[in-house]
């Protein structure tokens, strides 16, 4: 978890690698049900296509049927999944079905001025005009909003991990490594 910029993708792919596990993100989730045409794909490319957010119940339904595929029988790193308390909660009962429970919530943490700094960079290499820095400042709000408050659920069930997100790519890799060896010693 984390805000708009502070890298989870990048962490989470390279996370997932090291684990052997899949990494599940919404985005791969949204992308592979529209470009198979699925049911879920189909509504989910509605509210895509008009840049809304596609609703919990959609994002949910993607999630619970990736989880079941037998790839993630033995572990996963979830991406940009959870966003908001009713995913949790249904992410509680997937768990639930699959027999399975988290091990860890890692949430990278990084100054907003910064995060703001680096996703300008990123529009500007990257020429992406619809990333300006009022867009972003907008994003980084919607997370504190809808997605900061679910850092509180996960920290008074013991799973939250904080990280320090700023510096090199494996630095971060790093510091996410030791402080998961070090939360689960702790559970362990």
């Amino acid at each position: 978890m984390g805000p708009p910029g502070a890298g989870k993708g990048t962490q989470a792919s390279t996370l997932a690698d090291k684990l052997g596990v899949p990494q599940i993100a919404t985005g791969h989730i949204f992308r592979s049900n529209v470009s198979e045409g699925t049911e879920l794909g189909r509504t989910a490319k509605q509210y895509l296509d008009a840049g809304d957010y596609v609703p919990d119940s959609v994002t949910n339904e993607m999630v619970r049927t990736r989880l079941r595929e037998p790839d993630a029988e033995a572990g996963f790193v979830l991406d940009g999944y959870p966003r908001t308390l009713d995913q949790v909660s249904t992410l509680d009962d997937i768990l639930a079905e699959l027999g399975t429970e988290l091990d860890a919530v890692v949430s990278l943490t990084v100054d907003s001025d910064e995060l703001v700094a680096r996703l300008v960079r990123r529009a500007d290499s990257d020429g992406r005009s619809d990333d300006d820095e009022a867009v972003i400042r907008y994003r980084q709000e919607v997370y504190v909003q809808q997605t900061a408050p679910l850092l509180d659920v996960y920290a008074e069930r013991g799973l939250l991990v904080e990280v320090d997100g700023l510096g090199e790519i494996d630095d971060v890799r790093e510091r996410i490594a030791t402080a998961i060896t070090d939360h689960t010693r702790r559970d362990a």
